[in-house]
């Protein structure tokens, strides 16, 4: 008989009856059988009882705080036991105690619209100097804004890379400022799953052009994160800027009644953003760029970080208040304002 297969034969078993015969097959669905037969009560899946899943709804609320006394300096040194935490005014046990200079994640944004063509070098040249500052652990996330919100460079503690990817940063080609987007895209995603010490560092003119985030929407974004904002607020000088993009000086009295406007609703926004997430409101001037980073820098190396539990009748959703107080005469404290979380989040911390 010929030894080749083909339609007669699958894998070297011949077919009987368009079957494949396999002696150890056959073995085992009898050896089944048997055992069914045998043991029914054992295998019958509605008599197997599987453990109960027992379900944890927890929700760690962080709140990063900032304890300086009468003349802005830090106050080192306070325990757990110096804090009180409030929510909806009601006294609430602190779970979360960090008082060491625990690492920090800072996102740091980049304004390269066209209105920072004359400045973007100095502005680069000082957020190089911050990541030199950095130390062990720190981390640092590099996004860029102008028509387009654009990620640098990820959360990352490769100092030199972050450094050479900054010294790369060159102004857009197209205008528009999104600013509001781009702090969105840190609050709502990017830090949405870190925990511990975290800060925005945004550098800007602070004026937004063609954002699709609305500002209630980033207000409530950046309330809701527990993430600090560091505003560095610099004045662009229009006539420079004008000469710069168009060749012609912009005339004076346009300077002093549209864009001196504009300024100064951008400083007022950029002031609310900060207030709001207990970071500060830092106008600078771009030659002072270098001390501003130093200060963001120490002032968040000082940063307490309570946490705590909310009942779980307190994830519906809505905003709660917050109030943190030192009980040592002269503190100010800097905190968040409120939370809200929805339950399905449970285990992160907002």
């Amino acid at each position: 008989m010929s030894t080749a297969l083909s339609a007669n034969a699958v894998d070297g078993r011949p077919i009987e009856n368009g079957r494949v015969c396999n002696s150890k097959f056959a073995v085992r669905k009898l050896l089944g059988l048997m055992l069914c037969l045998a043991f029914p009560a054992a295998l019958n899946p509605q008599e197997v009882v599987f453990p109960t899943p027992i379900r944890v709804e927890t929700v760690l609320v962080n709140v990063p705080a900032i304890v300086t006394d009468s003349r802005g300096m830090h106050i080192p040194g306070l325990k757990k036991e110096d804090f009180r935490l409030y929510e909806d005014g009601s006294p609430q046990p602190i779970s979360i105690f960090a008082a060491s200079e625990e690492p920090v994640n800072v996102a740091l944004l980049l304004d390269t619209s066209k209105s920072t063509v004359t400045v973007l070098e100095r502005i680069k040249k000082a957020a190089r100097g911050f990541l030199g500052s950095m130390r062990p652990r720190d981390r640092a996330l590099l996004i860029s804004f102008d028509l387009d919100v654009k990620v640098l460079y990820p959360l990352s503690d490769d100092v030199k890379d972050l450094d050479e990817t900054v010294k790369g940063v060159k102004p857009g080609d197209y205008v528009g400022t999104k600013l509001r987007d781009a702090v969105l895209e840190v609050t709502a995603n990017r830090f949405k799953s870190i925990t511990g010490r975290k800060a925005i560092i945004l550098l800007s003119d602070g004026q937004d052009f063609g954002s699709r985030a609305s500002v209630a929407d980033l207000l409530a974004s950046v309330a809701e994160s527990g993430v600090l904002v560091y505003s560095v607020f610099y004045k662009v000088d229009i006539r420079a800027l004008s000469r710069e993009l168009f060749g012609v000086p912009i005339p004076g009295q346009l300077q002093d009644s549209i864009w001196q406007q504009r300024e100064r609703e951008a400083a007022a926004f950029l002031q609310e953003l900060s207030e709001l997430s207990a970071g500060r409101f830092m106008p600078s001037e771009i030659s002072n760029l270098h001390k501003t980073f130093a200060q963001i820098i120490e002032e968040l190396r000082h940063q307490y970080l309570l946490g705590f539990y909310p009942e779980m009748a307190k994830l519906d959703g809505s905003p709660h208040t917050l109030n943190v107080v030192v009980e040592r005469e002269g503190a100010v404290v800097r905190a968040r304002h409120d939370y809200r979380v929805l339950r399905q989040n449970e285990g992160k911390g907002f």
